[in-house]
This record gives C-alpha cells, structure tokens and sequence, in this order.
C-alpha cells in the first residue's frame, strides 16, 4: 500500500471512530501512532519511537513530551498530542517549552486531526510562535502529501526540510493574508486598486474607501467564479470529447467485444481501496482490473475467471457488484465510495475460496501425475 492510501485509511478511521475516542490517551493510540508508523518510524521500538520523553526545564522537573523520533541516537522530531476534539491554539506553549530544553529541530503539536509542524527559523533553538507547516489529515491536498513524504524514514533529511521550512511558512502567511483581504479588504489593500480606477485629481478619503470596499470584495469575487467557470468548462468540454471517443469505440468493436477504457478518478480510487482491503490476504501485486464500457472490473491475478467485484458506474448511479463461490453476482446500491469498505468481507471471502479451489486443483493433478 503506497503513503498516500496510508493516510486515506487513517483518515477513514478518525471519521469512524472518533466519536468514540474520548480520552488524549486514545487519540494517542487510535490516531497518533498510526500516524508516526505511516511515516515509517517503528512505534514499537523504544529506541526509534520514544514516548513520554523526558524534557526538563529548570524551574520543574519530570517534564514529559508524548513522543519523540530518534535518529541515530539523538532526538530528531518532538510530538506533542491533546484530545482530538481540543483546540490546538490553546497548547502550543507547552511544545514551545519543550523545544527550548531538546536538541530537536522539529516540533509537532497535534490532536490526531491538525498536525502542525514547527522550528526554528527566527533564533536558533527558540521554537517558533507560527508553524511552518500545517495539515489536516482529514483534508490532505496532493501538494501537502508530497511535502509530508520528506518526513518519512527513509528519506528523512533535516536540511532538506529546513530550506524549505522559510519558504513554506512565509507562503502560507501571505496565503492567509490573501484570504482575508478577499473577504474583508483593509484599508490599505482597498487603496492600492482604488488609485488605478479613481480620478488622479481626487483624493482617496475615507468615504471613498467605504465605498470601494465592497466593490474590491465584488471584483475579486466575480474574477474567482470567472475561474472556476472557466475550468468546468475546461472539465465538460473535456468529458465530451471522452464520450465522443467511448461512442467511436463502441462503433469499431468487433464481435460483441468490450473495448477497454481509461478508468474514471472514481473507478482509480475505489481500485485503490478495494486494492488495500484484500492486502489482508495476498500481495497486492496479484489484485488488477479491466475496464470497459459496462462495468470496471476488478479480478485476482487478472483472471476473469477470479472476479473479486465490479465497479457499476457507467449510468450516474453507483453500484458494486460482488461474488459468490459459484461466481453469481450480486449488486449492491452505494452512495459514496466509502461505502465499499462494508462489502470488504466478500473481497476477502472471494479470494479465498479462489486460492482454495487453485491449490485443491494442483493436488489432484499432482496425485494424478503420481
């Protein structure tokens, strides 16, 4: 299973269970770890994974942080967890102290959901007050999974992060300040656009701000929505040709034949996750699929005679389609993706008995050749 399906299957996990994660301990254990071990680090090896790090201050001893990552004998990331419901701007002090007694660079504070990476940019050893990276687990963009990647084991390397720790935090801080000048221009930002449209002999007083105010907030908000038209139209224009492609297939098939397809961003990931269920039983190298313009297919060793189920997609509504010893299908109704985890068991229980009935089959011809 790649990182990326790592993360989705945790993040899958808190939507289900947290409600039932009521203690820090338990978002420790039920989020946290996972977490850690996502990014490669053996959370059973005291050595790598140290928890209840010992990080005296000098007015109070026994002071413990919740985890701390070793590499080659040194504390290398510190991690600090509270409940995954608390509000992680109530806490980062207690990381803050921490950071100051450690030889680490790298600090997390998180409650299982947010994790929020810091260092020290500003004075060297003094951790600093605003994250230079940020993520919601729940909520991972494809650019946040790539800069998560340099935390992992093996490719873990401190200057790496560090260069680019400046650029990633400054980012976001203007990010941030974009935003808010969009949806509640300051004056300042309101007298920058106003100058270029205002008459030069006039000046720009507060009236005139007041007045303009909601006009920068309309202008930025209609450019957005112009933008946003313009790439699903960019997104239709692109399905109509698609379809256009799948009707010339279809009229140069030959024999009833299915002409294979290139599957939907809903058939790739529902590929993924029913491709990470049945890691349970066999290599994931053994799980692959076929599509067509009936139904995405997915089959044990790519044999269509081993049909772990099949993907319905085809006529807007969503169906899943799984299989009984004697390879009946049966449909299924589903509502979102996720709901494919609830027909894990049959993904398993197909497998099975495939793999039953192949070794029972080489022992007849064995004692047959015999």
């Amino acid at each position: 299973m790649d990182f990326k399906d790592q993360l989705k299957q945790i993040s899958d996990k808190i939507a289900r269970m947290k409600d039932n994660v009521l203690t820090e301990e338990a978002t420790k254990n039920a989020f946290v770890l996972p977490f850690i071990q996502c990014l490669g680090y053996d959370v059973f090896d005291p050595s790598e994974v140290v928890p209840e790090f010992i990080c005296d201050i000098p007015t109070k001893k026994g002071e413990k942080i919740d985890f701390a990552i070793f590499m080659e004998g040194k504390p290398m990331i510190l991690i600090e967890c509270k409940h995954w419901a608390s509000d992680l701007n109530l806490h980062d002090g207690q990381l803050l102290r921490y950071y100051t007694v450690s030889k680490a660079r790298l600090g997390i504070l998180t409650n299982g959901i947010t994790y929020r990476f810091y260092t020290d940019l500003v004075s060297l050893n003094v951790m600093d007050d605003k994250p230079f990276f940020e993520i919601r687990i729940d909520d991972l963009k494809e650019q946040q999974i790539e800069k998560l990647k340099e935390f992992q084991k093996g490719v873990f390397s401190l200057e790496t992060i560090l260069s680019t720790a400046s650029e990633l935090k400054y980012t976001n801080e203007l990010r941030n300040i974009i935003l808010q000048e969009i949806h509640d221009p300051s004056d300042d930002f309101t007298r920058y656009f106003t100058r270029s449209v205002y008459p030069s002999s006039k000046q720009i007083t507060t009236k005139v701000l007041e007045q303009f105010k909601p006009l920068v907030k309309d202008a930025f908000a209609q450019y957005i929505n112009d933008t946003i038209s313009e790439r699903l139209k960019s997104v239709l224009n692109k399905q109509q040709q698609e379809e256009k492609a799948k009707v010339v297939a279809e009229q140069q098939s030959h024999d009833g034949e299915e002409v294979p397809l290139r599957e939907t961003p809903d058939e790739a990931e529902s590929f993924m996750i029913v491709k990470a269920i049945c890691r349970a039983k066999v290599e994931s190298s053994r799980i692959q699929f076929r599509n067509s313009h009936s139904y995405f297919s997915i089959l044990l060793d790519d044999n269509n005679r081993k049909p772990i189920c099949r993907l319905h997609f085809k006529g807007g509504k969503m169906h899943i389609g799984t299989f009984d010893g004697d390879k009946n299908e049966t449909r299924f109704a589903i509502e979102a993706l996720d709901d494919i985890y609830k027909h894990g068991d049959q993904f398993l229980k197909a497998i099975q008995h495939y793999d039953t009935v192949g070794h029972d089959h080489a022992l007849e011809n064995e004692n047959a050749s015999i």
